[in-house]
């Protein structure tokens, strides 16, 4: 394969077969070479050939940017992780390495994010989580930096955003979905949205993630009935409100809410509800 355009000494565009662009990785790759020079095939680490034209600039423009130690072990990441959960959207190279690039970045500053939704990944999304932790054990072991377990969590949501094929007939019915939840939640509380709060956007990433798990019919198991019992007898305001989101979603999409799920879509009621008075 020939040059088709050098990003660094470690990544170049080239054209495959077809006459399509693909990415290649590899330390010292492009090192005194020049468009046109044909690649020495034992220096090619990766060749990431996206179906995207746009996801294919977008790849070259960060791998350009970002050091190759850190492209390497996200790449590690992402295979790890295709082979626990299957086929991921190829997109994920894009944002988990910028993220994990941000994240490096961020703890060699000493700077660190929580993850407020920490506890409700753990729960959620167990396996993805677990996929998370093997990224900060692979980032330790190639890196040798630690990053907060927080960032477990931020990794895992990557991780589920990649299940998804992002077909617009799925991506239309996820925003009707939302939609109505939202517009339940409203017309019930007699609220107006502030979506510059925190937790309006908590609200709507937990509906997001509610819509694609009752799309693809991921059950959450019902693990916590102390739990539940108590959010339903504090929160009793927000759960009758979260009750009337499961009976039409029962009626509208045969869809029957478990008891967790209740219970966590009672707690993002909540918050909201809980603004309401300081909005006023």
């Amino acid at each position: 394969m020939q040059i088709a355009k050098i990003l660094n000494n470690n990544v170049v565009v080239a054209l495959n077969e077809q006459q399509q662009e693909i990415v290649i990785m590899g330390r010292g790759l492009a090192f005194q070479m020049k468009v046109n020079d044909f690649i020495d095939p034992k220096k090619i680490e990766k060749i990431f050939e996206l179906r995207s034209h746009e996801l294919t600039n977008r790849l070259s423009e960060l791998l350009s940017q970002i050091p190759i130690s850190v492209m390497k072990v996200c790449d590690k990441i992402i295979e790890n992780a295709k082979s626990k959960l299957g086929s991921l959207h190829e997109s994920l190279y894009i944002v988990l390495t910028d993220h994990c690039n941000y994240a490096i970045e961020r703890q060699q500053k000493g700077l660190a994010i929580t993850n407020t939704m920490l506890w409700e990944i753990q729960r959620l999304y167990p396996k993805e989580y677990q996929l998370g932790l093997a990224s900060l054990a692979l980032i330790k072991q190639d890196l040798e930096i630690e990053l907060p377990i927080d960032e477990a969590g931020f990794i895992a949501l990557h991780f589920v955003n990649a299940q998804l094929t992002g077909e617009m007939p799925i991506v239309m019915e996820t925003m009707e979905i939302m939609n109505e939840i939202m517009n339940i939640v409203k017309y019930h509380l007699q609220i107006e949205y502030h979506e510059d709060t925190l937790s309006y956007q908590r609200f709507v990433t937990h509906l997001k993630f509610f819509t694609h798990r009752m799309m693809s019919n991921e059950p959450v198991p019902n693990d916590d009935i102390a739990m539940h019992l108590v959010i339903k007898e504090n929160y009793s305001i927000s759960w009758k409100c979260a009750e009337k989101v499961s009976t039409f979603l029962a009626k509208k999409y045969q869809r029957d809410l478990t008891d967790e799920e209740r219970m966590y879509l009672t707690i993002h009621i909540e918050r909201i509800r809980k603004e309401k008075s300081s909005h006023k």
